[in-house]
């Protein structure tokens, strides 16, 4: 394998792929990218062997081959460099040399034949999507769902395809956000995928809002794809039970509070600082046309603020995380949401003017 690639490409593909690379590899090749020069284009490979990535650009092979390098020390180096051009030349199937102006440099990896094959997708269900729907479909959900719960169903986001329609939904238990979108599917496709945290954060990474591009997504019973210019990402599923989440999501009422969406933001901020770590929870307490936060900690004092709502019943006190109802702020669109809530015991609904839902558990009252 000899091939010439321009130092910039190269950093760029490092970049999208590196995240993928295990810190703590299962076993000792994974540790290691595949780097290939194939038909005037650089390809390279990292798996964990649950989410695999595969990045190309376009670079001056001279002769084709391929082998597997470190890479962390790989990309250490690359970014190091300060010459405009990287040549890459394997001179044996376990040695490569890096060679940049007038650095050299030999680095020992392994035989391409240890790196686990990449999954076949031509038996797959494809959709196309915009490739701002689809970050907009992952990020407003993926937020509310866990990180490490030993429910190992929670640690992802459940995709189903019905009717045309995709819905994501993301939950820890303690919030949950779902929000659907029409795509251009089989009409007879139905099936629900629980996409893994990790592959889900990569696919927002390589998503981009600005671009026009389409993003292809491929299917299949144990493993999820998305393809989009020259990145290839592909996912194992969870297998596993989703909870039934239609149970938890409150009816929309006809009168909901709409709730200015920075005014709260700021507010719930400041009060959220009297909270303590052992019970972080701010007290709503609705009356006449005010909503009043507090939060109370006895080693840092007291936080009181108010603001105007068309709230019109009988007082209604209820008590949440702040940090989990910032999160769903966050995460909706418009100058005003609205706020469904039933009683003090009940989880409240958030909407806005999109499809999203967003679910917040309450908590004891102090």
């Amino acid at each position: 394998m000899k091939v010439i690639i321009s130092r910039a490409e190269l950093v760029a593909l490092i970049g999208k792929i590196q995240n993928v690379v295990p810190s703590k590899p299962a076993i000792p090749i994974l540790a290691n990218v595949l780097v290939e020069a194939v038909d005037d284009q650089l390809i390279i490979s990292a798996t964990d062997l649950t989410v695999s990535m595969r990045v190309y650009a376009d670079a001056k092979v001279q002769e084709e081959g391929s082998i597997t390098l470190p890479a962390r020390r790989f990309f250490q180096l690359v970014r190091e460099l300060t010459a405009p051009q990287v040549e890459i030349h394997s001179i044996s199937p376990e040695i490569a040399m890096i060679n940049a102006g007038s650095s050299h440099f030999k680095v020992h990896g392994m035989h391409k034949s240890e790196f686990p094959a990449l999954p076949d997708l031509s038996e797959g269900t494809q959709f196309n999507i915009s490739s701002a729907s689809m970050k907009e479909l992952l990020s407003r959900s993926a937020f509310a769902a866990a990180r490490d719960d030993s429910r190992q169903v929670l640690n992802g986001i459940l995709l189903q395809n019905a009717n045309q329609t995709a819905t994501f939904i993301g939950t820890d238990g303690k919030r949950l956000a779902k929000i659907h979108s029409e795509v251009d599917l089989p009409s007879d496709f139905n099936g629900s995928f629980i996409i893994p945290l990790k592959a889900v954060e990569e696919m927002i990474r390589m998503l981009d809002v600005k671009e026009e591009e389409k993003a292809k997504i491929t299917m299949m019973s144990d493993k999820i794809a998305l393809e989009l210019k020259s990145t290839t990402l592909i996912s194992k599923l969870l297998s596993g039970q989703f909870p039934d989440v239609t149970r938890v999501i409150p009816q929309q009422k006809e009168q909901a509070i709409s709730l200015h969406r920075e005014e709260l933001m700021s507010l719930l901020r400041q009060v959220s600082l009297f909270t303590s770590d052992s019970s972080s929870s701010v007290r709503f307490s609705f009356s006449n046309g005010e909503l009043h936060l507090s939060a109370t900690s006895g080693e840092i004092g007291e936080g009181k603020v108010n603001m105007p709502v068309n709230y019109a019943g009988e007082k209604l006190e209820i008590a949440f995380n702040p940090a989990y109802f910032l999160d769903i702020l966050r995460h909706s669109k418009d100058e005003t949401v609205k706020f469904n809530v039933t009683d003090s015991y009940n989880p409240g609904l958030i909407t806005d003017s999109s499809t999203a839902q967003f679910v917040i558990m309450p908590m004891r009252l102090d």
